[in-house]
């Protein structure tokens, strides 16, 4: 009997492919059995496999070929182009042949789930979209991915943690709560092996592991973008993903949960995750290899720190997956025992507020804005502000009076100090530090806002409390208020009015600002935090009132001093040009200020023709200063 070196073994494969195999392997000293034969033939005649059929009968050869420790090559279906990608095989058979039929020189590990050998990925629980390879991307466009994007986002309402305790190599048991796991030994194409391409190699023992486990919708939806929409890989894994190495992981889980092996249903939990190393011959197409990371070193490595594991959060993921983040009761009882302290009327509040006060208004006075700086970053009235959209956020009454109390008894003390150093002040002369205080705008509420923001954000964040002094700064609570105590002892009430309107901009537009950031960062469910949000919103709807009438004005002037600025202008005998263009509103009419540089001297006539060009220019009659300047 002759000795053939490759036996061949077909399942499920079309009579025409399995002809087309045939003839291509003709010259080769090749036998073919149906799969049925491969118990019943004599083995030991020949030194390597080739086997062709579907996937589960491609497993069913190589869990043989585990046993008999001989080499096997795959010659993949048409359909099967997860396979080709994952073992860099070929579409067209002649090239699939050739790679098959070569005895593989270098052995890879594989990945067992209950024993049964895993190609692609083992999944248990939901990963969406984790499981799914990037080719469905291939030729989209940024329509077609963000349809794709949609499409994922309707299966989060049905996804919610569960329970998983997870035991490694080391006897290590690891406890967390997550939406579901996903374990590969090979590059597969997918969106998990994309995200740790430089931690797989198939020939360092290990296998990986990554973890979806989501605290919030909006986080949830971070990460789907990352995998739909954006066209990099993050260097870093985004939040909602936890990550382990090891080569072997039993896997337990609260209630039962089904594990699908390669796209199929196949058990139940729980389940044992192995490697083998180095323990398949398997024959693999040009850069297989090459694809392989040496950064890991067949280190163990685990990343599930940030994974909720307390009992409090996994109760509370297992229903849904909220909206926003949530605060663990610790975190929670942390800050708003801190925001109760802040929210007090003390004696240090009081004092450094007034000596704020007192730097503040003398750094109007004297039109610096460094004093001015300094003034701000001493005075504590954010504090009880902060605390004040904590007390609205929660409705709790106590500390939304408590703060409200200490903001008031402030505000008032800065006015009456501001008010008496104005009196005894000999100096009547606004300043460009208290004049650019007298018009807010709806630009100064979107400071605000976004000053509230970030001072709840840092508050809530013991690492960057110190953030909060860069929020003073920017938000400025006290030179306001500092601008209209000084109208009120100099008696200008137009002072006193647009100084203070700027002040409960930026209370408003914090205490809405700060209300909403702490929502997103879970310290209130919605049905709680509705009413004051709602409350809020509505205050700062009315206060956009006048707001956006002095954006308005603002926007005319700007047009204005953009309009004049450089006009030329012929008159009678001289020609005259534009420039330094400054507008100051005063209460009944516009005064322009401005320079005319001119070819000679201007006669009475010409400054008349002069103010009536300006004026028609403007649109409206106006109080018009001049400097002169003349060409030589």
């Amino acid at each position: 009997m002759a000795l053939f070196n490759i036996a061949f073994f077909y399942g499920s494969v079309e009579e025409v492919y399995l002809d087309a195999i045939k003839a291509s392997l003709a010259q080769d000293r090749v036998s073919f059995f149906s799969l049925s034969e491969l118990v019943s033939i004599s083995h030991e005649h020949f030194t390597h496999y080739m086997v062709c059929g579907e996937l589960e009968e491609i497993k069913e050869v190589l869990q043989y070929v585990l046993i008999e420790h001989k080499s096997v090559g795959i010659v993949p279906l048409p359909s099967q182009q997860a396979l080709i990608r994952t073992f860099m095989l070929s579409t067209k058979l002649d090239k699939s042949i050739a790679i098959a039929k070569v005895p593989a020189q270098t052995p890879m590990d594989v990945l067992l789930c209950e024993g049964e050998i895993v190609l692609q990925e083992v999944v248990v629980g939901d990963v969406p979209p984790l499981d799914t390879y990037d080719s469905v991307l291939k030729g989209k466009g940024l329509l077609g991915r963000i349809e794709l994007l949609l499409h994922t986002l309707k299966k989060v309402r049905r996804l919610h943690h569960r329970r998983f305790t997870l035991t490694d190599a080391d006897e290590k048991v690891l406890k967390f709560s997550a939406v579901g796991l996903v374990g590969l030994e090979y590059h597969n194409g997918t969106f998990a092996s994309k995200l740790i391409a430089s931690q797989i190699n198939a020939g360092d023992g290990k296998l990986s592991l990554l973890i979806l486990a989501p605290t919030s919708i909006v986080q949830y939806m971070g990460y789907l973008f990352t995998a739909f929409v954006s066209r990099w890989t993050p260097k870093q894994l985004p939040r909602s993903l936890g990550y382990l190495r090891s080569s072997k992981l039993n896997v337990e889980t609260a209630q039962p949960l089904e594990v699908l092996i390669d796209g199929k249903e196949r058990m139940e939990t729980p389940v044992e995750l192995r490697v083998e190393e180095k323990a398949l011959a398997l024959s693999v197409g040009e850069g297989f290899w090459e694809k392989q990371s040496d950064e890991v070193k067949g280190k163990n490595s685990t990343k599930i720190d940030h994974l909720p594991s307390d009992e409090e959060s996994t109760s509370y993921f297992a229903k849904s997956i909220p909206l926003f983040e949530h605060a663990s009761q610790a975190q929670y009882a942390s800050l708003f025992g801190s925001l109760r302290e802040e929210a007090k009327l003390t004696s240090t509040f009081m004092t450094l507020l007034i000596f704020a006060t007192i730097i503040a208004t003398f750094g109007l006075f004297i039109n610096s804005a460094s004093v001015i700086i300094g003034a701000m970053l001493l005075a504590p009235l954010m504090q009880p502000i902060v605390s004040l959209s904590m007390g609205v956020l929660r409705q709790d009454s106590v500390l939304e009076l408590t703060a409200a109390k200490t903001i008031l008894v402030g505000v008032l003390s800065v006015l009456v100090t501001a008010a008496v150093i104005a009196w005894f002040t000999p100096i009547d002369k606004m300043t460009d530090e208290m004049a650019g205080r007298l018009f807010p705008t709806l630009l100064d509420l979107f400071v605000a806002i976004a000053s509230g923001a970030a001072a709840a954000y840092a508050k809530s964040n013991e690492k960057i409390v110190g953030s909060l002094a860069g929020v003073a700064i920017a938000v400025a609570l006290v030179p306001p208020i500092a601008v209209a105590g000084i109208g009120v002892g100099w008696g200008e009430w137009h002072m006193f009015y647009s100084a203070f309107l700027l002040f409960l901009t930026n209370l408003v537009g914090i205490v809405f600002a700060a209300a909403l950031m702490f929502i997103v960062l879970g310290y209130s469910p919605l049905h709680i935090a509705k009413k004051g949000v709602v409350t809020w919103l509505m205050i700062a709807l009315f206060i956009s009132v006048p707001l956006y009438s002095s954006f308005e004005k603002m926007k005319s002037h700007s047009g204005i001093q953009k309009q004049l600025t450089n006009l030329h202008i012929t008159l009678q005998k001289h020609e005259v040009t534009l420039t330094h263009i400054e507008l100051i509103q005063h209460s009944k009419k516009l005064e322009i200020r401005c320079e005319v540089i001119a070819d000679g001297f201007l006669s009475k006539r010409e400054k008349k023709l002069l103010k009536k060009v300006v004026e028609k220019s403007v649109g409206k009659p106006v109080e018009v200063i001049v400097t002169f300047r003349y060409r030589l």
